[in-house]
């Protein structure tokens, strides 16, 4: 089977799959005034990676903030639709019970507490957890096989270690809550290329052996499509476009629009998201 086939394939298997995230029809408002999301639907099956795609501003962050019930802490709100979680509203959970539910964001920007070693911001969170010492320390090393080069820094300060290893570690922590599902915010942003598929490499061992269910909000269009079985693609606040990984690398507007491809099939730098051509939803 070819890679094209295969990712299909994949992509049709995630679609079948059962639904454990529902977002239907949301709108979001911050400070009362600023319309953000407008009527945005998405679902994320058990056991695939879903892609959030679009540029600066499109409103990925917000999506992901609003199903982890974290906009509130920056005056914002959910004014219309529903998130379902396993069929049950998120509306009235805190972040730290979603967590328990299963559910947890990895922020944009490498959030570690600086002052902590890698391994105690590891251990951060597992916070919510009421299993036992042993199999947290199991997950650890879990952790720890995915991504050795914590293991090696694991005595460092946070602060002192590389923008990748604070990616890790932020996904790291993430897994010691021993999630379901997790949503990862930009894991490739200020990332060199080689870190950023090393990243993604990890992201989709974790999908296929362990399990997780994964939203991933992304820029980079061009890698998220290779890594991702199904994609959403955010334009100003609404979904303009979804399908299969596959099938949207194909797409004449996304290859020029987000994967500098001109229709001629030759690299167009200089015209993508120049807008000299209006995109076919926009018409």
């Amino acid at each position: 089977m070819t890679e094209t086939a295969s990712a299909a394939a994949a992509g049709d298997s995630a679609a079948d799959a059962e639904k454990l995230l529902e977002v239907n029809n949301i709108e979001v408002i911050y400070n009362h005034v600023i319309l953000v999301l407008k009527g945005v639907s998405l679902d994320v099956p058990k056991g695939g990676i879903t892609a959030l795609l679009g540029g600066n501003g499109a409103g990925k962050t917000t999506t992901l903030k609003a199903i982890s019930n974290l906009l509130h802490s920056e005056r914002g709100q959910v004014t219309k639709g529903s998130i379902l979680y396993r069929g049950e509203s998120v509306a009235d959970l805190s972040p730290e019970q979603l967590v328990k539910q299963g559910v947890v964001q990895v922020m944009e920007g490498r959030h570690c507490f600086e002052h902590l070693t890698v391994e105690e911001n590891l251990l951060t969170g597992s916070y919510t957890r009421r299993d036992g010492k042993a199999a947290i320390n199991r997950d650890l090393d879990m952790v720890y096989t995915y991504f050795p080069r914590l293991r090696e820094r694991r005595k460092s300060q946070a602060r002192y270690t590389s923008g990748g290893e604070q990616q890790m570690c932020a996904i790291g922590r993430a897994l010691m809550s021993n999630p379901e599902t997790i949503l990862l915010d930009e894991p490739s942003m200020g990332l060199a290329p080689q870190l950023v598929e090393e990243i993604f490499e990890i992201v989709k061992k974790l999908n296929e052996q362990e399990g997780v269910s994964i939203l991933l909000a992304e820029q980079n269009t061009n890698v998220a499509l290779r890594y991702a079985h199904y994609g959403y693609i955010l334009e100003s606040g609404r979904v303009v476009m979804d399908g299969t990984a596959s099938d949207l690398r194909e797409n004449p507007d996304v290859k020029e629009f987000y994967l500098g491809v001109a229709e001629d099939g030759q690299k167009s730098f200089r015209n993508v998201r120049s807008y000299r051509r209006r995109k076919r939803w926009l018409s």
